[in-house]
């Protein structure tokens, strides 16, 4: 599990997450990023890609936000497809960065291309989760990842960006999905 900018796996939803999968039998790790309020494009795959070793069909992942974007940039790199992800508020898009400095930081993130044709291929089920009213992400993302991810789309309603001030302390959705693309 990749957490979102300026997150961390202690985030409540996160603690929940991996205790509910290592309770279902999975060997689920929700991983520390590199300066999460600062994150660099090249240090989060690089950290992603050393959490996981040798991928196969047997790995899945859950990302948020920014994490999101770091496994699609991990997965457009690989010669081996993984087992599937959840993506929870993901994005090609931003709106309401607050300042400068943000923007600074999201740009890498928002110009550098993602060879979107690498990670469908190396990724055969994916769910992504939106919310109607996420102060940074555009509900129109959705419509990208159906068409060109082949993602299975589910949009909730008021579930903000999925963070602890949002109220989210744990994600049933994201639960549920990951549990049936480990099914298929």
């Amino acid at each position: 599990m990749i957490h979102r900018w300026g997150g961390s796996p202690e985030e409540p939803v996160n603690e929940w997450l991996e205790n509910e999968l290592n309770n279902q039998g999975f060997d689920a790790l929700a991983l520390h990023m590199p300066h999460p309020d600062e994150p660099m494009i090249g240090e989060w795959i690089e950290h992603l890609a050393q959490a996981v070793g040798k991928l196969d069909s047997g790995t899945y992942f859950i990302g948020h936000s920014i994490g999101c974007q770091t496994i699609m940039r991990y997965l457009e790199h690989q010669k081996t497809a993984c087992g599937g992800a959840v993506l929870i508020a993901p994005w090609f898009t931003l709106q309401g960065l607050e300042d400068a400095e943000s923007e600074r930081i999201a740009a890498p993130w928002l110009e550098t291309e993602i060879n979107l044709d690498n990670v469908r291929r190396n990724l055969p089920h994916l769910t992504a989760i939106f919310s109607d009213n996420d102060p940074f992400v555009p509900l129109s993302d959705k419509e990208i990842f159906k068409a060109t991810l082949g993602a299975h789309v589910i949009v909730e309603h008021d579930k903000g960006h999925y963070t602890e001030d949002d109220g989210s302390l744990k994600n049933e959705t994201a639960l549920k999905e990951i549990l049936k693309i480990a099914k298929e």
